[in-house]
């Protein structure tokens, strides 16, 4: 686009319930994005679906080198999920999921290894068979100790497990640009574990969005979440 003031300008009046370092974070991305943009429409699509809160999320995370990890291949307890939803994704990351995954429909999934586990792992290896495609919380939730992973998979609450910083900015950079286009653009987003069930028991993706979309309320309570977990580190 030619730089859109209209845009700019809502983005920069745009407000976010989350930590102030982490809200000017995702603001300067978002800004630094639509800025740097030719196209208005596609600008206006992506704040929409997600895709330019979901690079800032990534951008993030490939500055980052946390050390300690004890994350490996087939280490997959972070992946039984709590409740039937698994996650907040954006429009983008789940039209991506459902690509990687709909290949597979009708072949056994997570769920044959661990009832609660997300649909993308092979219930073999225990591996993502949409590793490419994982969403921002997938590749920021990271952990010190397996022990402390299966111990959260029971439902304990133990320190070990946690999401990187990049993950609250993502998720910032989505409220932020939902209240940029309040008005003109939905800004949706929804259940990851809800996404990946459809796409392998064969649903379109239309209908896998249907069912996983999230209320308005759920982002706003994931950011309230957000901001009680950046706050406490």
């Amino acid at each position: 686009m030619s730089k859109s003031p209209s845009l700019l300008d809502r983005l920069n009046k745009a407000r976010v319930a989350s930590t102030p370092e982490v809200a000017d974070r995702a603001k300067r991305g978002l800004m630094a994005y639509a800025g740097a943009q030719d196209n208005a429409q596609k600008a206006l699509a992506e704040l929409a679906d997600g895709t330019a809160a979901t690079g800032i999320g990534r951008l993030g995370l490939t500055t980052m080198a946390p050390t300690g990890l004890a994350c490996a291949q087939g280490c997959a307890f972070c992946c039984i999920l709590s409740g039937a939803d698994g996650g907040t994704i954006t429009e983008s990351e789940a039209g991506a999921l459902h690509a990687a995954l709909s290949p597979l429909a009708g072949q056994p999934d997570g769920r044959d290894w661990h009832p609660k586990a997300c649909p993308s792992l092979d219930p073999e290896t225990r591996k993502c068979r949409a590793y490419d495609a994982r969403p921002v919380i997938c590749r920021a939730y990271v952990s010190t100790d397996v022990d402390a992973c299966k111990s959260v998979s029971e439902g304990q609450a133990v320190p070990g497990p946690g999401t990187l910083g990049p993950y609250h900015t993502y998720l910032a950079a989505i409220g932020l640009s939902r209240a940029a286009l309040k008005g003109t653009r939905r800004v949706a987003t929804y259940a990851l574990a809800r996404v990946a069930a459809a796409a392998v028991e064969g649903q379109s993706l239309d209908d896998a969005l249907a069912v996983a979309r999230h209320k308005p309320t759920e982002l706003d309570a994931e950011l309230k979440r957000s901001k009680r977990d950046v706050s406490r580190a």
